[in-house]
């Protein structure tokens, strides 16, 4: 039975691996090639270690779709560099996902900010 956790490590330990080597890789990709400017936000591997999904997110939201497309475009090219920069003997298929979950976090904050609470009505004032 410690095959499951002995896995669960293993892809969280691959996932932190491919984060580190893919926010180097993205960043020369995304210069390269005059994409938006994006960062690697996660990444998560299968449990067969054969798929990768890439979270991104985007310096300019807006244009995180061509960011976004354009990496799936370039994702071949990605996996090879990312093969010779880890000691794997199978390198994930890349997926590229925009990561959304800083813009909802910037929406959350600016609602709570433009629509503060009104003060409550405690029983005590009376």
């Amino acid at each position: 039975m410690a095959m499951p956790t002995k896995s669960f490590h293993r892809t969280d330990r691959v996932s932190a691996q491919l984060r580190r080597e893919l926010g180097t890789l993205v960043h020369e990709a995304v210069r390269e090639h005059g994409l938006p400017s994006v960062s690697v936000s996660d990444v998560e591997v299968t449990r067969d270690l054969a798929h990768a999904k890439v979270f991104v997110t985007a310096l300019m939201p807006e244009r995180s779709t061509e960011a976004v497309k354009g990496l799936k475009e370039l994702a071949p090219q990605i996996r090879y560099a990312l093969a010779r920069a880890v000691k794997m003997r199978h390198v994930p298929e890349l997926h590229f996902h925009y990561d959304d979950s800083v813009d909802r976090g910037e929406r959350i904050e600016t609602l709570l900010r433009d629509n503060p609470l009104p003060p409550e009505s405690g029983s005590d004032q009376d």
